[in-house]
């Protein structure tokens, strides 16, 4: 590949969201929370039911179960089996293993002790790690739900990469986190669902999207990277996308009276 190629190449890459925006996550999350907490009965009220099957909800870098503990309440409150990774903090290959054994391993027992297929929801790294699973036990893995997560990103296109470096002790490009992208880059059998949001300031929502295929699309929202768990929007999506029988996936189409919270299809 010659030089000129490989700077056109760069040229095209999504670049982080700008540092305005970065500084903005705090706020904004704590006013999505805010939301969520005035709009809990309605939300309730609106979202689709759940049939009981397990949901393992993986938190995003640096975070720990307790950042996905109001998503993982109303998931219960809904009918599912919502359950928290256990793996403490999301340090990267420090919290799953250096081959994501452990939390591969939480995967099949907690689908062994349902005696069902366990649906993944991700936040941020999470939902790259959950894509990950996906593809390496499909007979474990229901459907996956990712929330901002990056998982076509070469370590560029977000304002995290250095944070993830020194969490995980190990370099975005190296040998091991190549391979990982490489192995996120083949098909998979199992349907997902991107929910992405193009004011995130972490993550360049270019690299957090789907591609249209069967039983695979994006679902595009207002809100903040780090309010992702907490935005009522999310949620309900969330919600929707969870209680669609099992083989029987279609995309997602917002009702009538729902439909405002969430852009034009035509702008994805």
């Amino acid at each position: 590949m010659t030089h000129t190629t490989q700077a056109a190449l760069r040229a095209a890459e999504p670049s982080p969201p700008p540092p305005w925006l970065a500084a903005a996550e705090l706020p904004r999350a704590i006013s999505e929370m805010t939301l969520l907490a005035a709009s809990m009965p309605g939300l309730l009220h609106a979202s689709a039911r759940g049939d009981g099957h397990p949901v393992l909800v993986l938190p995003g870098l640096l975070a720990s179960d307790r950042s996905t503990t109001a998503l993982r309440a109303v998931l219960v409150k809904l009918g599912y089996d919502a359950r928290a990774w256990g793996l403490g903090r999301n340090r990267g290959p420090r919290a799953i293993g250096k081959h994501g054994e452990l939390l591969q391993s939480r995967v099949e027992a907690l689908a062994q002790e349902a005696g069902r297929k366990v649906s993944l929801v991700g936040w941020s790294l999470g939902g790259v790690f959950a894509r990950l699973l996906a593809r390496r036990i499909p007979q474990h893995v229901r459907q996956v739900i990712t929330l901002g997560s990056p998982f076509i990103d070469n370590g560029e296109a977000t304002n995290a990469g250095k944070i993830f470096e020194m969490a995980s002790g190990t370099r975005r490009d190296d040998r091991a986190n190549r391979a990982i992208f490489a192995e996120l880059a083949a098909p998979s059998s199992v349907p997902s669902s991107a929910i992405y949001s193009r004011s995130d300031g972490v993550c360049a929502w270019e690299v957090c999207r789907e591609d249209a295929a069967a039983c695979r699309e994006s679902i595009e929202v207002y809100g903040s990277h780090c309010g992702l768990g907490v935005n009522p929007s999310v949620i309900f999506a969330v919600a929707d996308r969870l209680a669609q029988a099992e083989g029987q996936w279609a995309p997602f189409e917002p009702g009538r009276w729902s439909s405002w919270a969430f852009p034009a299809p035509s702008r994805s």
